[in-house]
């Protein structure tokens, strides 16, 4: 059985809660779960003790189980100390999308236009 530790949402609308829970992958984000391992609360302060609540020693009995955590999870376990931390790159995140590279390059184009215009009569009146 592939096990899965994630985050299962609870709370109201525009006002989430998660459980942090070992589950089967194949199973529901919000469905059936083996057991709850902790809490997360998003909306709470980032330096809140609150915020990220977890049973360490259960965490760590599912990551010796074979238990994967998903990617939220496992930063919240790096934090905790309980994995060591992981290089991540996203090497197109600062690159701009399609709609931005398309407004530069009509207004680079613009820009050429005017310096030429502007030109155009300075070497008509210096003949």
């Amino acid at each position: 059985m592939a096990m899965k530790i994630r985050l299962a949402r609870g709370g109201s609308k525009k006002r989430p809660f998660y459980r942090i829970v070992a589950t089967d992958s194949r199973m529901p984000r919000d469905g059936r779960f083996i057991e709850k391992l902790g809490t997360y609360n998003p909306l709470l302060a980032k330096d809140s003790e609150q915020r990220v609540q977890m049973d360490v020693e259960r965490v760590q009995y599912w990551l010796g189980q074979g238990a994967q955590p998903t990617d939220r999870v496992a930063r919240f376990l790096e934090t905790a100390g309980l994995m060591a931390k992981k290089d991540r790159s996203n090497p197109k995140k600062g690159t701009p999308g399609k709609a931005a590279t398309d407004r530069a390059e009509s207004k680079a184009a613009k820009a050429a236009e005017a310096a030429e215009a502007a030109a155009a009569p300075a070497e008509a009146a210096a003949e």
